[in-house]
């Protein structure tokens, strides 16, 4: 009896330090339930291939979560697998380079994707929709009438501004960076360049608030850097 008990603990000591990735995960990190199959195992992807402060699996839960607010002020009803699919796949460049390097990373993605979501059980008709919002998501590229596509490229311009936009560029340097003017550089820019390319009326009115945001640590940084000299 004493062995029985004895082999009753050492098997639940086990179950409880056994290591969290063996879970199934059923939501992700800001609480988007993963209530199909392919969800989980683009989400695990995610989480376990793509990591960086400024292009990771951070920055696409923050895409498709922000997407669906827009979507919502705006009206416009979403295919939220697209969204979520997109969201997730659109920077996978980043860490599964295309065999030719001269592809625009977000077609690099619409070219990768496909087989990605076709073994993981995603629908395969919506699978050319999730290759146009990966393929203009970046904001210098103009999004077609679908929701999903728009809403993603708003979201994703969105978080190239304000503090996360600051934090994002500045992650960019590294630590081989002789300085971060080349990002203090590339954050003016998107001030000047992103809020006219914003397509949602939410998102050009988040817009504005970034920009605000964005620009008031960018005169921070300039006064605290001995007007820029020391950067």
């Amino acid at each position: 009896m004493k062995l029985a008990f004895l082999a009753i603990a050492i098997a639940l000591i086990g179950t409880a330090l056994a290591p969290s990735s063996t879970l199934v995960p059923t939501q992700t990190a800001t609480g988007v339930p993963l209530d199909a199959p392919w969800k989980i195992r683009v989400y695990e992807l995610a989480r376990s291939k793509f990591l960086h402060p400024a292009w990771g699996w951070q920055h696409s839960e923050r895409n498709y979560d922000l997407g669906l607010e827009l979507a919502r002020e705006d009206g416009l009803h979403v295919d939220t697998d697209v969204l979520f699919a997109a969201a997730f796949l659109h920077d996978m460049a980043a860490f599964m380079p295309c065999k030719d390097r001269r592809l625009e990373h977000g077609a690099c993605a619409a070219l990768q994707s496909p087989a990605i979501l076709r073994a993981d059980g995603f629908p395969v008709a919506k699978i050319p929709a999730v290759q146009a919002a990966e393929r203009t998501h970046m904001y210098y590229m103009t999004p077609g009438t679908d929701p999903a596509a728009i809403v993603l490229h708003d979201a994703d311009s969105l978080d190239f501004l304000g503090a996360i936009g600051a934090a994002r560029m500045l992650a960019l340097t590294g630590a081989s960076a002789a300085s971060f003017a080349p990002a203090v550089r590339t954050l003016r820019m998107f001030v000047r360049v992103i809020p006219s390319r914003l397509v949602t009326r939410s998102a050009r009115r988040l817009g504005r608030q970034r920009v605000a945001e964005l620009n008031a640590f960018l005169a921070a940084l300039q006064a605290e850097t001995r007007n820029g000299r020391a950067t």
